[in-house]
């Protein structure tokens, strides 16, 4: 009966010291795994840098103004671009920096000297100072780049229509 009992506690003495030993280990491989995963993805984009035929990204503006516009007005503009690398250019993501700018990009890839758009709707509701980025990611070696729309919304003027005046004695009137 001793010796059971002695067995039992060296068995359950081994358990308890790998466990807290394994414990520790898990922890350092998990961090060890999310830095080397860290590692490669940013070594990834560095690898599209550094290819000399990756597609670049030139855009003919980078910063769209409105100028002053009325409220609910037209608030759409374009931003078009040319793929002047030698390989397909294919956007990824395309993000503005408000809930009220809403972009569309091309989602098939752009072939070299070839030229498409991205189309930016504002939400003309908000009167005031507009101050926007819409930031265009690709594989291209020159990304992120960062589209600026800007301009001043202000408050649509009343849309009274004048009252025609009659003269009483000129004008003849229905009886």
């Amino acid at each position: 009966m001793h010796e059971k009992n002695y067995l039992y506690l060296l068995f359950n003495l081994k358990m308890t010291v790998t466990l807290k030993f394994l414990y520790p280990m898990k922890k350092l491989f998990l961090i060890c795994g999310l830095v080397m995963f860290s590692f490669v993805a940013v070594k990834a984009q560095d690898v599209a840098k550094d290819n000399k035929n990756a597609p670049e990204i030139t855009f003919t503006k980078l910063v769209h103004d409105y100028g002053t516009i009325y409220q609910e007005g037209d608030g759409n503009c374009e931003f078009e671009f040319k793929n002047t690398g030698k390989e397909p250019l294919v956007l990824t993501t395309v993000t503005s920096s408000c809930g009220c700018t809403i972009p569309e990009w091309p989602k098939k890839p752009i072939l070299p000297g070839k030229t498409d758009v991205i189309k930016v709707k504002y939400d003309t509701k908000r009167i005031g100072k507009i101050a926007k980025q819409v930031t265009v990611n690709s594989n291209a070696k020159n990304t992120p780049v960062v589209l600026k729309i800007e301009g001043n919304v202000i408050e649509k003027p009343n849309a009274n229509i004048p009252e025609k005046k009659t003269n009483a004695g000129a004008t003849p009137v229905a009886k």
